[in-house]
């Protein structure tokens, strides 16, 4: 016999026992939905939380104070500072020949006022690179200036929730907020972001960095954005960075740069671990299936064993009847593998559907792991039940009753 041959009584043999076929299939069914939907799910959210990261900037390093590495060797004699002015963004915006934008950054939280409406936001002191370096734009109006930030002027530029909940479909240019009682005019609306990383960057306001300094009386920055020009030179901009503050700082190194892509590498680490263990739990589901197959076939070499007998006596090789009920087990799950392959995309076309902030994506890897595994499961277990056939005498196979 071919292989065609083979596929084609096996198929025969499932056609004749349908419903016991298609539950002896469900469990594999099961497992290989499974997979494909939590697999999605894992890859979907990977994904989101990649571009939501390049949504807000690419090649970014990060400077906050305060060292936040543990290293050997002696204490460093003299006072740490511990904080980072705006004159250190300027030393790094001077002689960072590998950065394309140096934005500091002030951060606090203030009350805002209009016309008897009031909410608390957050507020970003920032200067004119930071629009550039974190890829927030303005919308309509301007954004800070230069010319704001060294006059220290009380001008805002607020975030689509600011200005719906503040002035709701009025004109916000040019009006006048009060922050923590300090008036302040609207000089820009940012355009619509939305929420990122559970952040809504729409409910936040912008002023100038040193007007955020005076208005939460601080001389230090929350942190230093640098924009490095060539994905390829994060390191050496890197090292760029830490050389030049750690010189400005009177030789302390008092300061932590990170770069995204440590960020992301921990939240993927995090995550990939994540996928794998639900992919590994739904995986489980297959290897039941495996057994509820070895289950069955162990039966239908039991009630076939006449048949056996008779094929044997006809001049069947052990080998024939072995492959027979191999590709029968084979045939299971591999029909059980297809429909959960349908099903998982269905499954996750579905969720798109009703809940399409839902990150979900179906990644090919995935498609092709869970069906090989479920071939595998099949071939697994229905070697023990095609031997076990293979190996009956033929004598006592016709005399079986």
């Amino acid at each position: 016999m071919n292989f065609l041959e083979y596929f084609s009584v096996a198929f025969e043999a499932l056609r004749a026992n349908r419903m016991r076929a298609a539950l002896t299939m469900l469990g594999v069914v099961i497992g290989v939905a499974a997979v494909i939907l939590l697999v999605s799910l894992g890859t979907g959210t990977k994904n989101y939380v990649e571009r939501q990261f390049a949504g807000l900037g690419s090649n970014i390093l990060i400077i906050t104070p305060g060292k936040i590495e543990t290293r050997g060797g002696p204490p460093i004699v003299g006072p740490a500072r511990h904080k980072l002015t705006t004159g250190d963004a300027t030393i790094l915006a001077k002689k960072g020949y590998l950065f394309s934008g140096v934005a500091p950054v002030v951060f606090g939280s203030a009350e805002v006022k209009q016309s008897g409406r009031s909410r608390n936001v957050s507020v970003l002191g920032v200067t004119p690179e930071f629009s550039d370096v974190r890829n927030l734009h303005v919308e309509i109006g301007s954004f800070v200036t230069q010319a704001d930030v060294d006059a220290k002027r009380r001008v805002c530029v607020v975030g689509r929730t600011v200005r719906k909940e503040l002035f709701g479909n009025a004109n916000a240019l040019g009006q006048i907020v009060k922050l923590n009682g300090a008036r302040y005019r609207v000089v820009g609306i940012m355009e619509n972001k939305g929420v990122s990383l559970g952040i809504d960057i729409d409910d936040i306001v912008f002023i100038p960095v040193k007007t955020a300094q005076d208005l939460f009386d601080l001389d230090s920055l929350f942190e230093i954005l640098v924009a490095v020009r060539n994905s390829n030179d994060i390191d050496s901009g890197k090292a760029l960075a830490v050389s030049l503050l750690f010189h400005a700082h009177n030789r302390h190194e008092d300061f932590t740069v990170t770069d995204q892509r440590a960020i992301l590498s921990s939240l993927f680490t995090i995550l990939d671990t994540l996928t794998y263990v639900l992919g590994g739990i739904a995986g489980i589901s297959l290897l039941v299936g495996g057994i509820g197959i070895m289950n069955i076939m162990l039966v239908t070499v039991k009630e076939r064993t006449n048949e056996i007998g008779i094929r044997k006596a006809v001049g069947a090789r052990n080998r024939d009847i072995l492959l027979q009920f191999l590709f029968e087990a084979t045939a299971l799950s591999a029909s059980g593998g297809v429909i959960g392959l349908v099903a998982g995309a269905a499954g996750a076309g579905a969720l798109r559907w009703a809940f399409p902030k839902m990150p979900i994506e179906v990644p090919l890897w995935a498609v092709l792991l869970s069906f090989t595994f479920s071939l595998f499961v099949g071939i697994f277990f229905g070697v023990y039940p095609a031997r076990k056939a293979a190996a009956m005498n033929p004598i006592e196979a016709l005399r079986y009753e």
